[in-house]
């Protein structure tokens, strides 16, 4: 950002793992500092729950509603589609985040001069600790940003990262993040 660009202060907050090994007091703990950061926008970036139960998404739920008021943005983490459960994670892995969380999977939110772009980058069928970032996920990406001026702040937010962390095992890499990463440079992504 510009020294003469507008300041935007962000809370991101991800792995929450609610179910069993979520530890309450660290959630609590959580809970205090976002009321100091006080934060024009929150993004909640996955992982919600630990194995992607109704009552896990309820905790989660209530927890997001205890979080100070602001715009927030969420993705859907791989913890959040069931491991154990597979007819439900072929057929319907999202049911319980839609009911909880959020209807959309990838979605848009604008607040101020920025524009969030969220991606869904956990893939229940196929690259489920991985992730994947789709080309149709890439064109939506694409259109969100198509009307957002390029002096204004543009976002991403995905689950897994796109780059592998140094200790990472590169073979281990998100499905289609090269050529996300590719995209998001020629539209001018933060």
């Amino acid at each position: 950002m510009t020294p003469e660009a507008p300041e935007l202060t962000i809370l991101h907050i991800s792995d929450l793992h609610f179910g069993p090994p979520y530890v309450p007091r660290v959630g609590e703990a959580l809970l205090r500092e976002a009321a100091l950061v006080r934060a024009d926008v929150i993004v909640a970036s996955g992982d919600f729950t630990q194995r992607a139960k109704p009552e896990q998404f309820a905790a989660a739920r209530k927890f997001l509603d205890s979080l100070p008021a602001a715009p927030v943005v969420v993705v859907p983490g791989n913890h959040d589609v069931p491991l154990y459960r597979i007819f439900e994670r072929l057929f319907d892995p999202y049911r319980y985040y839609r009911q909880y969380i959020a209807e959309d999977l990838d979605q848009v939110v604008d607040f101020g001069p920025a524009r969030f772009v969220a991606l869904n980058s956990a893939a229940p069928r196929t690259a489920i600790t991985n992730g994947a970032i789709r080309p149709s996920q890439l064109e939506f990406c694409e259109q969100a940003f198509a009307d957002h001026p390029l002096d204004g702040i543009r976002i991403v937010v995905a689950h897994h990262h796109f780059a592998p962390a140094p200790d990472y095992d590169k073979s281990q890499s998100m499905r289609g993040a090269r050529r996300a990463l590719d995209t998001f440079h020629r539209l001018d992504v933060e």
